[in-house]
């Protein structure tokens, strides 16, 4: 294993914290905090550069609100000055430990994606059936309340395993422990309380979830030995041969996120289906022949594209912006055998691109 020392002086080099403003700032100039931070810039970085070069550095607050993605979540919003860190630490983190992820995980890296999931998936499915000419059946599987269940110690020890510089532990450990929506006992008496849980809405938090999960990945590869997995986040499939094997791999998958990532599968998320009946994935149903739109994913593009109508013919949106929507969400569809449903839309909300 490679370790990385003196790490710290690379993340917060007043040249990494200019390049770091760069990317966080694209899309969000017309932010109030952003233009507000932007008209004192070269003080404020050189300020933060002086607070994490004397350690005095502290995380601000988060400001919450929910969403629908599709479910309700609950994003936390840091200040724009730790934002930036965020973005620090990520350009200098994430090349550490980017190779050691499997070529099967999918989520937040360049390059993957989930639609490259699914068609990853797909391409398994097939040649684990031979071209579906033999059964094969897929474990699905989702871990409850994930974010708010990543435990910072375990976290906290997995890093210290390859980077070696306290300087960047002591940093790591100030942006994992500025939130912790959830406390849990020590299992021995008197010990003191331990942190869990990383915010939805932070760029390092998709950095984390990925070295925490790479953990189980490393362990179904190497141990289970399953040639056939994908992994989204929280959110994975396993192939085999037979249903007894899925129920050993789930047994054993189930003692090792307990045991060594303090993690529950969701007893409402757990499914075996044969690749004919279809495999949901990512919003998509794999099936042999052909590849559809999720039923409550179909329902939300309406929902949402109904809203997005609404919302231009009372000025609260421009045109233009509406078109985007539509183009976005015809996106989506151009990933599934959804040819109908794309004539649908077009006809209801406006055609175009033909």
């Amino acid at each position: 294993m490679k370790i990385y020392k003196e790490v710290f002086n690379r993340i917060i080099s007043p040249e990494n914290l200019f390049a770091a403003w760069d990317s966080f700032k694209s899309d969000k100039r017309k932010k109030l905090d952003v233009q507000a931070f932007e008209q004192h810039l070269e003080q404020n970085i050189f300020q933060l550069h002086r607070d994490l070069r004397a350690k005095t550095y502290r995380h601000g607050a988060y400001t919450g609100f929910y969403i629908r993605d599709p479910k309700q979540r609950h994003i936390h919003k840091a200040l724009v000055r730790d934002r930036i860190l965020h973005h620090a630490i990520f350009s200098i983190i994430n090349p550490i430990f980017e190779p050691t992820f499997i070529a099967t995980s999918f989520s937040c890296r360049v390059g993957y994606g989930s639609h490259k999931g699914v068609a990853v998936l797909e391409s398994m499915l097939r040649r684990s059936t031979r071209n579906y000419t033999r059964l094969c059946f897929a474990l699905k599987c989702d871990i409850k309340k994930f974010f708010d269940s990543v435990d910072h110690e375990v976290l906290l020890e997995i890093l210290k395993r390859r980077i070696k510089d306290p300087d960047t532990i002591w940093l790591l450990e100030r942006i994992i422990t500025s939130f912790g929506p959830r406390r849990r006992e020590r299992e021995r008496d008197g010990g003191p309380r331990l942190e869990c849980g990383i915010p939805i809405g932070n760029l390092t938090s998709q950095l984390f979830a990925n070295i925490y999960m790479n953990e189980f990945d490393q362990f179904v590869k190497h141990d289970l030995r399953v040639e056939n997995y994908v992994r989204y986040t929280d959110d994975f499939v396993m192939l085999a041969e037979s249903r007894d094997c899925l129920d050993g791999l789930l047994s054993r998958t189930n003692e090792f996120l307990q045991t060594r990532l303090k993690l529950t599968l969701h007893p409402k998320k757990i499914e075996v289906r044969t690749a004919y009946q279809g495999v949901d994935f990512l919003g998509y149903v794999i099936f042999p022949r052909h590849r559809l739109l999720r039923t409550k994913t179909r329902q939300r593009v309406f929902k949402k594209l109904q809203k997005r109508s609404e919302d231009q013919r009372s000025g609260k949106i421009s045109a233009d912006t509406f078109k985007q929507s539509l183009k976005s969400y015809l996106g989506v569809l151009s990933h599934a055998d959804a040819h109908e449903l794309s004539k649908k839309i077009r006809n209801q909300f406006g055609i175009f691109g033909k």
